[in-house]
């Protein structure tokens, strides 16, 4: 039993009966120093207090009260569970618990995922003491349950967890001491990635932090130097450690509007492309238990099939934990996936086995499943397609540029990137165009350049390079006169030059660029007009913009640069270059000569015609620049505008899903399960009618009063058998004395012989 004070509030999902009400409240109600109450809508949730779902209702969490709704199913089966347990991992996030008790079916096993993914506690039954292990059995094989308990160790469990979780809360609002310095992560860190298979240097601190502390909270220790005592002593911990901190949530088709733009365009246009000597090769990284690699490879198999191509398809998914990719290699799922994935797919791609389901060999045989570690092994190559959802949102951001690259490099030209709803290209969006900027979907452009990616080349990330590697340089072959000549022309004759790419980003230097540019007192950077000298910036700025808006040269003058105390006239020269499909501009720089005055003519500004002539053309760059940063600024508002719609609609999403209430997608509630809830309250009703009964029994017997009806009393319901009062009756009637025979005028029926008797007996008597 919990003792008091725990601080916390419990919520009972049954599957109840729609169409009888529910005696729980007042069952529990003895059994319990809790207040217990049925759940009503808008009834604010309150410590030290049990709430029990109503009969025919679906019942959620929002801003801190319970909301009732109707079951989008009238009839049949329901998901009670997985609809609560969603809107409690949506509300309460890392201090929500979930514990899944005996039941039928697979309620549940959908819900304690999104529970896992947001940090709480997830804790099952043990199947082998539960009446019913229909639901424990199908938690546990989703891989997200912590905890498998018997129900006696639960209120143990239960109150350290809520202890150790109202410390963290006050520590990070500064009511406690933070007993987290970053010398003792550091330390954890260090000894998963000597003592286990990870690396976890790259992972954001806070998403450790707050995994440590949960690990901390189930090992019941308050103090950081004490748990990092325990994980260097206990190896056990230590691994569970490093399981906890590798977050494995997944399900089929996740996020149902991104996969539907996969079917409907993505895909389709991968598989009419693709030449039919050459296999699709798709990699899926970080797949944990093999929910959305099965479900691409669904897709493309379909697509495939309808499409009517000869084509060979080869699925990659890798994953860092050894234990989910074993769960995703066997390929049996439970029961509950029906909620996900459409009853044509479960008839062609599984087969029912006992209380799962279970991929076909067809499906089986096109995926390859391998333990990797994205930051650390070599990738895959020449892709058509890779899904890495939900994997960056915990790395660091030079993680997730070295991982992005990565992809850029595996990928074919026009590949395709799938990336998780909070996750994005970042500052990599010349190297990935959107396909679609709501679902995360891009199309890889232009190629690696030598040196940019850190390219694992060991098993383990035991060794480093970059790729191509930086060498030795060869040999000379020979001595030839090309060379330097065409060097030193280049020198002498060739401008100074800068080749940038469409942000503005420096790529290669060319000629006695230090005349023009200058390294700026901050930061490094490579961007050309942050290192441009003082009276170049405007000029240098249209030019660019111009070239790349009119694709051709673009030509200003009259720009001033300050080098070695005096001003220099330059003319800057702007080509569009293309290179290996990207969109380059080379930037040249010409000192323009410096005008004599003619003999005679007089040098006065006021009447050196000349002068007013510059002037004029000064005064036309001066509109021009002005003109371009008009057009640039209106090029910037659409942009703003576009996003600040694109951020209105995804708020508004994000609104419409919080506010509204889940509906269930599947009927997966039974009709067993509600006669089992209802023979369950017919039996606590028998057991009362029992104890009246025996009650009333013993009333009878202390009070001396015999039953006068033992057989009608033996048959009874409410009389138990062995309680019956036994009272001898009279088994023989009276029979008549035999008749003697008389004289005729005396022979009479029976009857009138007794009423004659009787007669004279009265005559007779005085």
């Amino acid at each position: 039993m919990l003792p008091a004070g725990t601080g916390m509030a419990f919520i009972l999902i049954q599957h109840l009966d729609p169409t009888h009400a529910s005696m729980m409240v007042d069952l529990l109600a003895g059994h319990t120093p809790l207040k217990v109450q049925q759940a009503a809508d808008r009834m604010p949730l309150e410590r030290e207090h049990i709430y029990l779902i109503s009969p025919g209702a679906y019942l959620s969490i929002r801003g801190g009260a319970l909301r009732l709704s109707e079951p989008s199913e009238r009839h049949g089966a329901r998901l009670p569970f997985d609809f609560f347990l969603r809107s409690l991992a949506e509300e309460l996030g890392e201090r929500a618990i979930c514990v899944i008790l005996s039941g039928t079916g697979g309620d549940g096993s959908l819900g304690l995922k999104a529970v896992k993914e947001k940090g709480g506690l997830v804790i099952a039954q043990d199947p082998d003491e539960a009446e019913y292990d229909g639901m424990p059995r199908s938690a546990i094989m989703t891989g997200a349950v912590d905890l498998v308990l018997p129900v006696a160790k639960l209120p143990e469990t239960l109150a350290k967890y809520g202890r150790q979780l109202v410390l963290n809360g006050e520590r990070r609002k500064g009511l406690a001491p933070d007993d987290h310095p970053p010398d003792r992560l550091a330390e954890i860190i260090d000894l998963l990635r000597t003592k286990t298979a990870h690396d976890f240097a790259l992972y954001k601190p806070g998403t450790l932090l707050r995994r440590i502390e949960r690990r901390m909270a189930l090992a019941a220790v308050d103090d950081s130097g004490r748990y990092l005592d325990m994980v260097r002593q206990d190896s056990g911990e230590l691994e569970l450690l490093a399981k906890d901190l590798l977050i494995n949530v997944t399900s089929f088709f996740r996020d149902p509007k991104a996969f539907e733009l996969l079917a409907k365009e993505v895909i389709p246009d991968l598989v009419h492309r693709q030449p039919s000597d050459r296999p699709l090769r798709i990699w899926v990284a970080g797949c944990s238990t093999g929910e959305e690699t099965y479900s691409l490879a669904m897709l493309f198999l379909e697509e495939i099939a309808a499409a009517k191509r000869n084509i060979k398809l080869q699925v990659f998914a890798s994953d860092v934990d050894e234990d989910a990719v074993a769960v995703a290699r066997e390929g049996r799922y439970p029961e509950s996936i029906a909620a996900d994935v459409s009853p044509a797919r479960l008839t062609r791609f599984f087969t029912q086995e006992e209380h799962s389901y279970r991929v076909v060999a067809e499906l089986r045989g096109v995926v390859v499943f391998t333990a990797q570690d994205v930051l650390a092994d070599p990738p895959f190559s020449r892709l058509d397609l890779i899904s890495c959802r939900n994997l960056l949102i915990y790395l660091r951001p030079e993680a997730q540029e070295k991982v992005l690259l990565l992809f850029h490099f595996a990928l074919r030209e026009g590949g395709v990137l799938i990336l998780g709803g909070s996750e994005t290209v970042g500052s990599l969006d010349d190297r990935f165009e959107p396909i679609s900027k709501t679902q995360r979907i891009y199309r890889q452009i232009g190629r690696s350049r030598p040196g940019e990616v850190d390219f694992p080349i060991g098993p383990g990330g035991g060794a480093r390079t970059l790729w191509p590697g930086r060498t030795r340089p060869a040999a000379p072959q020979g001595i030839s006169a090309r060379d330097p000549t065409q060097r030193l022309l280049l020198e002498t004759y060739a401008p100074a030059s800068v080749l940038i790419n469409r942000k503005y980003e420096c790529l290669y230097y060319s000629g006695p660029t230090d005349r023009y540019l200058q390294v700026a007192a901050r930061e490094p950077s490579r961007d050309l007009l942050d290192m441009a000298r003082e009276g170049l910036r405007n000029k240098l700025r249209a030019a660019i913009q111009q070239a790349s808006r009119e694709n051709a040269l673009a030509i200003a003058t009259g720009a001033q640069a300050s080098y070695g105390g005096s001003a220099v006239a330059v003319r800057i020269e702007v080509h569009p270059v293309q290179s290996a499909g990207e969109e380059l501009l080379l930037v040249s720089f010409f000192d323009e000569p410096e005008r004599e005055p003619r003999p005679g003519q007089s040098v006065e500004p006021a009447d050196d015609l000349s002068r007013i002539a510059e002037l004029e053309r000064e005064l036309e760059a001066t509109r021009e620049e002005l003109q371009s940063a008009i057009h640039e600024l209106e090029i910037a508002n659409e942009e703003q505008k576009a996003i600040n719609q694109e951020a209105m609609s995804a708020n508004e999403e994000f609104q419409s899903t919080n506010e509204e209430l889940m509906t269930s997608r599947e009927e997966l509630q039974s009709l067993n399960e509600e006669l089992t809830a209802l023979n369950s309250q017919l039996q606590e009703t028998l057991e009362r009618q029992r104890s009246t009964s025996n009650d009333l029994h013993n009333i009878l017997d202390s009070s001396g009063v015999g039953d006068p009806f033992p057989g009608q009393r033996a048959q009874h319901p409410l009389l138990h058998a062995s309680d019956q009062i036994v009272v001898p009756r009279y088994r023989h009637r009276h029979r008549p004395a035999p008749r003697r025979p008389g004289p005729p005028h005396q022979r009479h029926s029976p009857a009138r012989g007794r009423l004659g008797g009787s007669r004279r007996r009265r005559a007779a008597e005085p």
